[in-house]
């Protein structure tokens, strides 16, 4: 699934970003972004996921 979200990112950024955190302000701001043109809304959603996954490999690690 991390591997489609990745892709998705690259391709259809807001999807991606809408696969990984849901609806809300990060995903608002890909939006935007991707509407000012691609490359920086594919640059912003492969950041928010590669995030998404740092974080979620972190509280995987404490317990």
């Amino acid at each position: 699934m991390k591997l489609v979200r990745f892709l998705l990112g690259l391709l259809v950024p807001p999807l991606g970003v809408f696969l990984t955190v849901g609806v809300g302000p990060t995903l608002l701001i890909n939006v935007l972004l991707t509407l000012l043109g691609w490359l920086p809304g594919s640059i912003h959603a492969v950041w928010v996921i590669a995030k998404h996954e740092e974080q979620l490999g972190r509280q995987g690690s404490i317990y």
